[in-house]
């Protein structure tokens, strides 16, 4: 990269007035960030501090639309043309707009504004009191003072709060990196458009229905950049082409009509505990392969370039095993990389009657498990579900949508009664898409030969809706440090990957 320090300070000193918009140039847009926030890093915080005060759980109408006006109207003081999108009583979607002269392309940036719900009582500090640490919590970090102007701040630091990293963080970078340019009059190559949600962390029950409604206003998209997740495990930032989707069901298994004891009908009534273990460890094998069949048919099978691109991020997994406390993982320790590209089958919960102090001497009548699939692209999730359904049916049970009868209970010896759910397709964009290089090229000046390209996240997000109504390449940008307590408590933002994102998102806007 050109030695642009100097040149970028005296910008910013004030010595060289530009009189008209500097021609868009995304080598030249990092150095301005990076001097940008070097220089103002103190105050980026406290305004990020001031929009994670704002409870943002999608439930909570009247803070979630004080968040929706509060992010609006920063992005209309930057020149973006600001609707509130409304559907009946759903978080409204925020819309904005800003056209360039001469732009080479229109970029649509997805980011999330609503948050998880909070337990206020799990966390260090209330999750809306933002507080800034030295080091994560859990290292033994201190408490600081939030900086006043001119105040240096160390990368390693972390601003604690509910949404910190998950989903406000690239709002904040991306205002940043709107001021740093401004600060030099350095022009925008891409018409911008914004999508912001406000109800991603509840499923976006809404978010097809504001997409289909307004469709005329994603006509010209040429590249969707969702600003969601975490950098790689490695700490390397990445830049990601795809998510799994996911489904899932509630099955429970039945056993006598109430709960009876145990010394007078054990080794008599059947215990539908026995019955619903037997029946998940019939799904998967010793050697961790799904046995379900078809499970593994309609996945879009991997290509040269995502065998390449996997082999070349950098190995996390024993790092991983030694954090987690596993001695192995599956299928012989295969690496994390390829497993997320193939559909997962997971056992996400366990009922049946209690446990520990609180457990009888009974035969309880049902035995309930909550079964998660993920998907990969290429994977219908109602048709996913179909075949584990078909599973089911081949190991003996009757299947009932409905609590039995007593009729059904005396005709079935095995019955299972199946609540599926919806679900999410997956999404992934080919590494060689159109317009692909060069965000590659301007997100390696941000980044350097650290950047990682990913083929595909674990997690899921609801790419699916914005495939159904463009055509455009779905890329992922995620800023946030992957050891951030997504979901949980005392989530936090490492000031350093906060810096990160103002100058990747510099560079996207000026990209060639």
């Amino acid at each position: 990269m050109k030695n642009w320090s100097h040149a970028v300070s005296v910008f910013l000193a004030g010595v060289l007035a530009l009189s008209a918009p500097a021609k868009a140039d995304p080598e030249f847009a990092v150095a301005v960030a990076r001097v940008y926030h070097k220089e103002n890093g103190a105050r980026i915080v406290r305004e990020f501090a001031d929009l994670l005060s704002l409870p943002n759980d999608a439930a909570d109408s009247a803070n979630i639309n004080a968040n929706a006006a509060a992010i609006a109207a920063q992005f209309a003081d930057r020149g973006f043309r600001m609707e509130l999108l409304r559907h009946g009583n759903a978080p409204p979607l925020i819309y904005g707009r800003r056209e360039v002269r001469g732009a080479k392309r229109t970029i649509a940036i997805y980011v999330h504004y609503d948050g998880q719900p909070t337990e206020d009582a799990n966390w260090t500090h209330p999750p809306f009191q933002p507080v800034l640490y030295t080091d994560a919590i859990a290292n033994g970090g201190r408490r600081l003072a939030m900086p006043a102007d001119g105040a240096r701040l160390n990368p390693d630091w972390r601003l604690y709060a509910r949404s910190a990293a998950d989903d406000k963080a690239p709002i904040a970078a991306l205002l940043a990196a709107l001021d740093a340019l401004k600060t030099v009059s350095l022009d925008l190559s891409s018409n911008i458009v914004l999508v912001f949600d406000g109800e991603e962390e509840r499923g976006s029950p809404n978010l097809d229905d504001y997409l289909l409604k307004h469709k005329n206003k994603f006509r010209d998209v040429d590249l969707w950049l969702f600003c969601d997740g975490p950098t790689h495990q490695s700490g390397r930032p990445q830049l990601v082409f795809g998510v799994r989707g996911v489904t899932g069901m509630d099955v429970t298994i039945y056993g006598p009509d109430r709960g009876l004891h145990s010394g007078h009908y054990g080794n008599w009534a059947p215990g539908p505990g026995w019955r619903l273990a037997r029946l998940l460890a019939s799904m998967k094998g010793e050697n961790d392969r799904v046995l379900i069949d078809g499970f593994y048919d309609s996945g879009e099978k991997l290509n040269v370039g995502d065998y390449a691109a996997i082999a070349e991020m950098p190995d996390v997994d024993e790092a991983l095993r030694v954090e987690f406390g596993l001695a192995a993982t599956e299928a012989g320790n295969a690496s994390l990389a390829e497993r997320i590209m193939l559909p997962a089958l997971n056992l996400k919960g366990l009922e049946s009657a209690e446990v520990g102090d609180q457990a009888r001497n009974v035969i309880p009548p049902s035995a309930t498990a909550s079964i998660g699939v993920r998907l990969v692209k290429g994977n219908d999730p109602q048709a996913m579900l179909d075949l584990v359904e078909a599973h089911i049916r081949k190991e003996g049970y009757h299947i009932v949508r409905e609590e039995p009868d007593a009729a059904i209970r005396r005709t079935y010896p095995l019955i299972a009664k199946v609540t599926r759910e919806g679900g999410y397709r997956a999404v992934r964009t080919p590494l060689d898409a159109p317009g692909i290089d060069d965000l590659v090229t301007s997100l390696r000046l941000a980044a350097g030969d650290n950047l990682i390209l990913n083929p595909g996240l674990g997690g899921t997000l609801p790419l699916y809706v914005f495939e159904d109504i463009s055509d455009a390449p779905i890329v992922i940008l995620p800023i946030a440090n992957f050891d951030n307590n997504q979901h949980a408590a005392d989530e936090n933002i490492r000031l350093g990957n906060l810096f990160y994102g103002i100058e990747a998102y510099a560079a996207v806007l000026t990209m060639e």
